[in-house]
């Protein structure tokens, strides 16, 4: 087996055995009963995997538009965001039921490639052991960004995978070399996580800059190899602008995030994030191995290296750990917004220059002894750095020390034979140790710090059975209810509701779910979805989970409705007048100060209150607080004694009745109106609907007025041929007299320019087979023996 297979298989392997060591540790899913289901992993990835499934098995609503989801949103965006991986597929494997233990097997598949991709590259770029470029192309992929981050948020663990892959495209680049393969590459490493890859993407340009540095490229070559590598990344990212492109313009008409300022972390919490087993949401995880700075220390003292190799290195590290503290710079990594959580996402680029560094040290032979000596000082001296900063833990210590001990002790020992052995065993037992004890810290401290929540489990698939049993799409809609599991219910146990949480939430969505009382958190881009008879009835919701069972309801109207000539509804500050707008009737009576009438059933809209609201006996929980969420419409159950007040309770533990005035108010309904409402609109609804895999069609009665489909009236929809119209939010089409036949295809925005740009790129990277191109090829071994490996 030669040498660079054997490394890379190395890599694969012991990045593999250190995360799932740690987690084996830790008694983390799947090792033990301690559960992975923390923030977006529970509420985004694991459900939207789900969601890929039913699509590859053919069980998925829709196509282009997601049924499942926000009432019918547009699913490429989705796709480029979270499921365009190329390893995504793979969950397709497993039975839909694991789909947990999927996304787990893929979070350690793409470490392991990680691995293997940047020993390939180091063994590219510079001689050395192929045992040493094993470990340290799996420190790189064990570092800490890739253990306590990307481990919940394994869409960015492909872009841990493009940085040397990139870095790989700039040798090429530099060398002249595959102008073909290049171009590929890129589009793949963009089409996989855009959001990673452009961080990635910078950082192999800096490689790139150091490269053409360190091997003593001339000016006019170095400026060829810059051309190339900016049209090759030019072509790439054009290659994948049919995913790019409507993911942009998906983020365009989203629901606003959160706007911050950015905050450098303190200097002292920097440096312990440096030393294995610490954490905090809020600094960069720039642990790797002991051994990687070690080596880059060292390379500060070696006189048998270079000068023009160790200075370019050294400063490209200094100025990437220094980048991330700086605002603009952090701006710059960062595509110009600070991010909602983590601020320090491109913290892995650090590691993988850090190791390259480390790899410029070891092509030129283990150091000697002034150098380690040198070398462990500047490790001593950023761990002595760290001590004031409370991210500090005895464990960290510990383990640091441990670790510099063993592979200063590796490289002092005698290079052959059995003290060859021994030095490999430190070394690597170092990288797992500390690789697996930074992987259970990280395990045990997310549970502690960040939102959880249930995993799936034997009630969640009776659940999601019940749901499918039930399910009538397109008649009607069946709702997975309360309580939530996360924030992707549809996609995960089924069915078709109003819930919905993405990057890429439409805001014509946000604000339609919270005009008719919809709650929400992450300041309005996870919809918590809607459980009101009235939204039941608009929205075409035929069954939903509720306490344990489905219920059905015959209150509902079809996909499709006519409404009589008019204006659309103007949404005003009441929930309750609303749905009464867009319903076309009155169902709601007034309270007499917090009293309903008997008989009807009392809803409370409190959306910026955090507590208990109770009618009588029966009492529900409220958690609200705009900007940061807000509480959905909520019953209380039907009035059954005369003059029994709805009481809220807040968190000054006061409780009050509901007036006029006090950011709350209550919505008596009256079924009866509610029933009657329903049976007129049913007169005037679709005949047949019938969904296509761009959108619908529907035969609809005569006479002419608005047809309104219940779905968000998205940019990209177009009815006969025209725009949609908007009618409350909703989709909607003037019908002329006569017309019976309605018929709307939704196209993504973006998704016909995003394909232009696809084809000229392909076109231009077709055109790049010339015999010019070929002169170049001819020239790459020239190149190579001037500065190349």
């Amino acid at each position: 087996m030669p040498n660079t297979t054997r490394s890379c298989l190395l890599a694969a392997l012991l990045s593999a055995a250190a995360v799932c060591g740690g987690d084996a540790v830790a008694r983390v899913f799947p090792f033990g009963p301690r559960h992975r289901a923390v923030n977006d992993l529970a509420n985004q990835f694991v459900p939207f995997h789900a969601h890929l499934w039913d699509l590859l098995h053919g069980r998925a609503d829709g196509g282009l538009i997601d049924w499942q989801a926000g009432w019918g949103t547009s699913f490429l965006p989705d796709y480029g965001t979270y499921l365009s991986s190329p390893f995504a597929p793979l969950v397709a494997l497993l039975p839909r039921g694991d789909v947990e233990y999927a996304v787990y097997a893929l979070t350690v598949l793409k470490t392991a490639v990680a691995a293997a991709a940047m020993t390939f590259l180091l063994r590219r770029v510079g001689p050395g052991a192929w045992w040493w470029a094993a470990v340290i192309g799996a420190s790189y992929a064990l570092c800490g960004w890739s253990l306590a981050e990307g481990t919940y948020n394994p869409m960015w663990l492909d872009g841990l995978i493009a940085l040397p892959l990139l870095c790989l495209v700039g040798e090429w680049c530099r060398e002249a070399r595959r102008p073909l393969v290049g171009p590929l590459v890129v589009a793949v490493c963009w089409v996989a996580n855009f959001y990673t890859a452009y961080m990635a993407t910078l950082g192999a340009c800096l490689v790139l800059l150091v490269r053409l540095a360190v091997t003593g490229t001339g000016r006019a070559a170095a400026i060829r190899a810059l051309g190339r590598g900016a049209l090759t990344t030019a072509l790439g990212v054009g290659l994948a602008a049919p995913v790019l492109v409507p993911v942009f313009l998906g983020s365009r008409h989203a629901h606003p995030g959160v706007v911050r300022d950015f905050a450098p972390a303190d200097g002292t919490d920097v440096l312990a994030r440096l030393l294995p087993a610490t954490y905090g949401f809020a600094t960069p995880a720039a642990f790797v191995c002991t051994a990687v700075p070690l080596l880059a220390g060292t390379l500060l003292f070696r006189r048998d290296v270079p000068g023009r190799e160790r200075w370019p290195w050294a400063g490209l590290c200094a100025a990437v750990a220094a980048s991330m503290q700086w605002g603009p710079t952090h701006l710059v990594w960062h595509l110009f917004a600070t991010p909602n959580g983590s601020p320090y996402r491109q913290t892995f680029v650090l590691s993988g220059v850090l190791v390259l560094a480390a790899w410029t040290g070891l092509a030129h032979g283990l150091p000697d002894r002034r150098a380690l000596f040198g070398g462990a000082a500047v490790v001593l001296v950023l761990g002595a750095g760290a001590l004031p900063s409370d991210l500090l833990t005895p464990w960290a210590l510990l383990l640091a020390a441990a670790g510099l001990a063993a592979v200063s002790g590796a490289l002092l020992l005698p290079r052959r034979g059995r003290y060859g052995m021994l030095a490999a065993v430190l070394v690597t037992g170092t990288l797992l140790g500390q690789a697996a004890a930074t992987t259970a810290y990280a395990d045990r401290e997310r549970l502690v710090r960040l939102d959880d929540y249930p995993p799936w489990g034997a009630e969640h698939a009776r659940r999601a059975a019940a749901l499918a049993a039930a399910d009538g799409w397109p008649a009607y809609r069946t709702d997975p209810g309360l309580p939530r599991v996360a924030g992707n219910d549809p996609l995960l146990l089924g069915g078709q509701s109003a819930a919905y949480y993405s990057s890429h939430t439409p805001a014509v969505l946000t604000a339609t779910t919270t005009a008719l009382g919809g709650g929400w958190t992450s300041r309005g881009r996870n919809l918590l979805g809607l459980d009101n008879p009235v939204t039941d009835a608009l929205f075409g919701v035929g069954a939903r989970w509720r306490d344990g069972v489905v219920v059905r309801t015959a209150t509902w109207l079809p996909l499709v409705t006519v409404r009589p000539p008019g204006p659309a509804p103007r949404y005003g500050p009441s929930p309750f007048r609303n749905q009464e707008l867009l319903l076309g009737s009155r169902v709601y009576g007034a309270p007499r100060g917090a009293v309903c009438p008997v008989g009807t059933e009392v809803f409370l809209w409190a959306p910026d209150a955090t507590g208990t609201a109770r009618l009588g006996d029966r009492g529900i929980r409220l958690l609200g607080g705009r900007p940061r969420r807000s509480a959905a419409l909520a019953s209380l159950g039907i009035q059954r004694t005369p003059g029994t007040p709805v009481l809220l309770r807040d968190g000054r533990a006061v409780e009050r009745p509901v007036l006029p005035g006090t950011g709350a108010e209550v919505g008596c309904l009256d079924h009866d109106r509610l029933r009657s409402a329903v049976t007129a609109l049913r007169a005037r609804a679709a005949v047949s609907v019938r969904l296509t895999p761009d959108g619908l069609r529907a035969t609809l009665p005569a006479g002419g007025g608005t047809a309104v489909v219940a779905t968000p009236r998205l940019a990209g929809w177009r009815c006969d041929g025209a725009p949609a119209l908007s009618y409350g939010g909703l989709l909607a089409v003037t019908l002329p007299a006569g017309r019976t036949e309605l018929s709307c295809s939704f196209r993504p925005p973006g998704l016909r320019a995003g394909a232009a740009l696809g084809v000229a790129a392909a076109l231009a990277l077709l055109l790049r087979r010339t015999p010019g191109a070929a002169r170049i090829r001819r020239r790459a071994p020239a190149a190579r023996a001037d500065g190349g490996s």
